[in-house]
């Protein structure tokens, strides 16, 4: 009896870090945090730690989306609307994401991908790791928010800083392949886009 209700809590336990030890399903409910919620657990020891201390919230995402290293990493990191989720399987805590500006981090792909909602800067691994594409961004409102060339990560993603609060679409092509998928980034907006196929 014990074991089973030791086995239930730790999936419990799980389930509300909304998947931190692989990419965030959307089905899984976690908490989005306000801009007035304080860091929780001791990120700037966890961040110390893991070689990111004085770096600022998006120094952190950035450096981390764009670590050549293999995934996993050995911290895990979930991106939200205004908070990322860290753990290194000791600490967690919490990083607020401050600003107008909202993490959108997209995989490309051609024949195999993953469900994935919230990206993990520490272990999504996409399709097309260092593939050279052409990534743009349109509002609804027909605003060209990026246009530019970009090469995607070691971990196959290519990620963009765009306002907060609007929908639109990505379109990435590569060799004559298109893609295009529309996008959300509002506070229930993904931040992991892994649906975007090349055709």
């Amino acid at each position: 009896m014990n074991r089973a209700r030791t086995a239930l809590l730790t999936a419990v336990s799980l389930l509300a870090l909304g998947g931190l030890a692989g990419c965030s399903a959307a089905t899984q409910s976690a908490p989005v945090a306000t801009a007035t919620q304080a860091v929780t657990g001791d990120a700037e020891a966890l961040l110390s730690a893991h070689g990111l201390a004085g770096k600022s919230p998006r120094e952190v995402v950035e450096a981390l989306d764009q670590d050549p290293s293999a995934r996993p990493l050995p911290l895990r990191a979930s991106v939200r609307y205004d908070e990322v989720m860290l753990d290194d399987g000791t600490t967690q805590a919490s990083l607020p994401l401050g600003g107008d500006e909202f993490y959108l981090s997209v995989a490309p792909y051609e024949n195999g991908t993953h469900d994935c909602y919230f990206h993990n800067l520490g272990t999504c691994q996409g399709e097309l790791a260092q593939t050279d594409v052409h990534i743009t961004v349109v509002s609804e409102d027909g605003t060209t928010l990026v246009d530019k060339e970009a090469t995607t990560y070691a971990n196959g993603f290519v990620a963009v800083w765009i306002p907060k609060d609007i929908k639109g679409t990505v379109t990435v092509t590569k060799d004559g392949r298109t893609g295009e998928v529309a996008f959300s980034s509002d506070k229930e907006g993904a931040t992991c886009v892994t649906t975007l196929q090349m055709v």
